[in-house]
C-alpha cells in the first residue's frame, strides 16, 4: 500500500525501464480509462527555452484576475510539488497521492496493464487533479518537444511555441527545422497558434498551414515596444499601454510576456482580464532559477541555462546588469548537453570557474568534474578553473573568493541551481 508521496515517486520511477519514451499511445489509453479529465480552458506552452516563464506570467495574471488556475511544469527544482500548482500554490502531498492513485487505477484497467514513464504518470496526475479541483484554466508546459510529449493528449484552446533552437537532439532532430515541426504539433486546427520569436522555422509555418491553425506570429500579429521605464503590447485587435516590465529578469522576458498577452487576447471572451490585472500579474510573477538574484552581497545569480539558446540569453542578461568587478561561475552540466557551445558562448562573461561534477546528483547523465574542466581547458580558460567534488563545495569556494562588489553565477543545469537553492533555504 502506497501512502506517502515519496513512496509514490519511488514507485512511478521504477515502472518503466526508460525515463523518456516518446509516444502517446500508452498515456492516451490510460487517460481514456480516466474519462479524459481536462480543464474547461487549456493553454499549452512549448519551446526550447522561455516556456516556463511564459506559463508563470499567464498563471500570475489569471490568478490576479480571479480565475482558479492550474499550472503543470517540469522539472522541479527542490520538491516534486512544484510541478503541480493550484490557484498559484504548490499541490500538497495528500492531493498528489490521490492523483497518482487515480492514475494507477486507470492503468490497471488496461489488459495487460500499460507501463507508463515517470513523466506520463506526472502529466496524467496533474490533469486529474486540475479536473478534481475544478480549475477554470489549465496552463500546461510541454516537457520535451511537442508531437510525442504526454501533454499533447490535450487539445489546447490556445497553443504557444515560445522559441525553437537546438536541444534534446537525440529525440527531436539535429536542425531547427526538424525540431520546429516537432514543437508545432501542439497547434490545433482552427485554434490560436502563437509563435513568440522573430525567426520561425519554415517547418513550423508549414505545419500550421497544413492543419489550418490560426497562426499568430511575433512582429506580424502581435509585438512589443520597449519604452523608458515601461512597455507596450500590440495585438491583432487590441493594445495595452504603460505596462511594467515583468518581475523576471532578462530582456528576453519581454517577448515571453508578449506571448502570454497574445494568448490572453485570443481568450478574452472566455478569460477576460483587465489592464490592472495584467500590470499586477507582471509585477508579481516569480519563476525561481531563471536569472534569479539572491538577496545580499556578493550578488548571486541563479540560472538553469543548459543549452546554447539559453546561454546566449544569459550572456546578454549578464551584460545588462549593473557593473561587477569579477564574475565567478559555479558550473555543472549534464554530459548529454552541448557543453562546448555553452562554454564558448558564455566564457567572456566569466573571470573564474568553480567546476563541480554532477555525476553524484544526476547519475550517468551528470558530467564528471574532469570532463568539464577538460572542456574549459580546450576553450582556453583552463588556467582560471578550480575543481570541486560537489556543487555545494564549489559554491562555498566561490563565496570565500568573492568580494562585496563581485558576482557569483550559478548555472548549467537544474541540478546545479537546485543545490544552491536548497542551501539558501536552509541558511
Amino acid at each position: 500500500m502506497l501512502n506517502t508521496l515519496d513512496q509514490w515517486l519511488d514507485y512511478i520511477g521504477r515502472q518503466h525501464s526508460a525515463e523518456i519514451v516518446m509516444g502517446l499511445d500508452r498515456v492516451r489509453a490510460v487517460w481514456e480509462q480516466m474519462d479524459r479529465p481536462a480543464a474547461p480552458v487549456n493553454i499549452v506552452v512549448g519551446g526550447t527555452n522561455g516556456k516556463g516563464s511564459t506559463c508563470a506570467m499567464l498563471e500570475s495574471i489569471l490568478h490576479v484576475a480571479g480565475f482558479k488556475t492550474g499550472f503543470y511544469s517540469s522539472p522541479h527544482l527542490i520538491r516534486y510539488n512544484e510541478r503541480v500548482r493550484i490557484d498559484a500554490v504548490d499541490a500538497d502531498d495528500t492531493q498528489l497521492v490521490a492523483s497518482f492513485a487515480a492514475v494507477e487505477r486507470a492503468r490497471m484497467l488496461a489488459s495487460p496493464p500499460l507501463p507508463l514513464t515517470y513523466l506520463e504518470y506526472a502529466t496524467l496526475s496533474a490533469l486529474w487533479l486540475f479536473h478534481q479541483q475544478l480549475v477554470d484554466v489549465a496552463i500546461l508546459e510541454v516537457g520535451l518537444g511537442g508531437r510525442l510529449d504526454a501533454v499533447n493528449i490535450v487539445d489546447a484552446d490556445v497553443s504557444i511555441v515560445v522559441s525553437v533552437d537546438l536541444d534534446h537532439q537525440a529525440y527531436l532532430g539535429n536542425t531547427r527545422e526538424l525540431i520546429g515541426r516537432e514543437k508545432a504539433h501542439i497547434y490545433r486546427a482552427g485554434r490560436p497558434a502563437i509563435f513568440a520569436d522573430s525567426d520561425p522555422p519554415q517547418s513550423l509555418l508549414d505545419y500550421a498551414g497544413e492543419i489550418g491553425a490560426d497562426l499568430r506570429l511575433f512582429n506580424r500579429d502581435f509585438r512589443s515596444r520597449r519604452m523608458d521605464g515601461q512597455w507596450q503590447f500590440f495585438g491583432r485587435d487590441s493594445a495595452r499601454h504603460a505596462l511594467p516590465f515583468p518581475a523576471l529578469r532578462g530582456s528576453y522576458q519581454l517577448k515571453n510576456a508578449a506571448a502570454a498577452l497574445a494568448a490572453l487576447e485570443a481568450l478574452r471572451e472566455r478569460l477576460p482580464v483587465t489592464q490592472q490585472d495584467v500590470k499586477r500579474g507582471l509585477l508579481e510573477v516569480a519563476w525561481p532559477g531563471r536569472m534569479q538574484v539572491l538577496p545580499g552581497r556578493p550578488t548571486v545569480v541563479l540560472d538553469v541555462a543548459h543549452n546554447p539558446h539559453a546561454a546566449r540569453a544569459l550572456h546578454d542578461a549578464l551584460g545588462a546588469m549593473e557593473f561587477h568587478q569579477n564574475t565567478f561561475a559555479v558550473f555543472g552540466m549534464l554530459k548529454d548537453k552541448d557543453i562546448d557551445a555553452v562554454i564558448e558562448i558564455i566564457k567572456d562573461r566569466i573571470d573564474f570557474w568553480f567546476v563541480a561534477g554532477l555525476d553524484a546528483l544526476a547519475g550517468e547523465r551528470g558530467a564528471p568534474v574532469d570532463m568539464l574542466a577538460g572542456k574549459l581547458e580546450a576553450h582556453g580558460v583552463g588556467e582560471s578553473v578550480s575543481r570541486h567534488v560537489s556543487v555545494a563545495m564549489a559554491y562555498a569556494a566561490a563565496r570565500e573568493r568573492a568580494g562585496q562588489n563581485d558576482r557569483i553565477l550559478v548555472f548549467g543545469s537544474f541540478y546545479t541551481v537546485a543545490e544552491i537553492l536548497r542551501l539558501a533555504r536552509t541558511a
